[in-house]
């Protein structure tokens, strides 16, 4: 699926090429990120090197083999964690970027794990381990990644604070968050340190950016530590050194997509690998699941981008499927 900036997303037919250490992987569903729409308009270009085709993940069977692949094979149900290509019928995947699916997992509904799971892990791997009754508190709840990460963080031990629009309440405790924090008429700063007795949160994972980024300094406790994974309210902001000094904040701010896809422990293939050994063992047992929202069919991904980017956007990952 291509497009041009501003326009429409239309099909054109491809090459499949496969290389060495990668497979083919034919499509069952793949889930729309806000990455997503930044590319469409121009605004979040794919890596150099990488695929022009929208799509940060997908779900499918693996259909062919490159060279040197070993331990896998034709028809194995897998996800996969890609830099680009998604919005397609088929996709060259490194073999390093795949998760075998779990059998307690649909085919289609693997295709909200990958980058979730992966962006959630790699900012909560160095997060400190949580104090007796440590709170932490995750920004945008009922998106892809706040489901995720409310399960991942009650796996890891913390009680859970979420930001989320209201109707999404109820979903986010469904999850795990013990406070819900209305984002329009509540002051989350005031509600993180009413709900520790002054204390604040132990850790914040944040998608907003430079807007929050004074008030959460505020809403940190002492030691805490503050994770910047997106940007949605902003890239510049004034920062109060001391201040930060002063209450020895950890700010660590990341992004995945432009990883290498192998080399050090920042690639895309030590990311897989830790999720499979840290966190899969917990998707198979059920205590931690994808959240889908919606499932349209590919023919509808223009109503999904006007869904995502919408004050109507559904809790949870929108899936396109085959």
């Amino acid at each position: 699926m291509q497009f041009e900036v501003g326009g429409p997303l239309t099909w054109e037919d491809a090459a499949e090429p496969v290389a060495a250490g990668e497979v083919i992987v034919e499509i069952a569903a793949t889930a729309v990120n806000r990455a997503d729409l930044m590319q469409r308009a121009g605004r979040y270009p794919s890596p150099a090197g990488e695929s022009n085709v929208l799509g940060l993940e997908c779900s499918g069977t693996i259909v062919k083999l490159g060279d040197d692949v070993e331990g896998l094979a034709v028809g194995g149900r897998v996800c996969a964690l890609l830099a680009g290509g998604g919005y397609a019928e088929r996709v060259a995947v490194p073999v390093t970027q795949l998760l075998p699916v779990p059998d307690a997992v649909s085919l289609e509904a693997a295709a909200a794990l990958p980058e979730a799971v992966c962006t959630v892990w790699s900012a909560l791997r160095d997060a400190p381990e949580p104090g007796a009754g440590g709170l932490a508190l995750v920004h945008g709840g009922s998106g892809g990644i706040g489901t995720m990460a409310i399960q991942l963080l009650r796996a890891r031990g913390y009680r859970v604070a979420v930001t989320a629009s209201a109707r999404s309440h109820e979903l986010c405790r469904s999850l795990g968050a013990e406070f819900t924090i209305d984002y329009r008429d509540e002051d989350f700063v005031d509600a993180v340190l009413a709900a520790t007795d002054g204390v604040g949160a132990e850790y914040i994972l944040d998608v907003i950016g430079a807007d929050y980024l004074s008030r959460n300094v505020d809403a940190l406790a002492l030691d805490g530590t503050l994770t910047v994974i997106a940007v949605q309210g902003g890239t510049t902001a004034d920062v109060d050194l001391r201040r930060l000094m002063q209450r020895r904040v950890t700010l660590r701010a990341m992004t995945l997509r432009a990883r290498p896809r192998v080399g050090g422990r920042g690639s895309k293939e030590a990311v897989i690998s830790q999720v499979r050994d840290h966190v899969w063992a917990l998707i198979a047992a059920g205590s931690v699941r994808p959240v889908i929202g919606a499932t349209l069919p590919f023919a509808e991904v223009e109503r999904a981008h006007e869904l995502m980017g919408s004050e109507q956007a559904p809790g949870g990952k929108i899936l396109l499927v085959h």
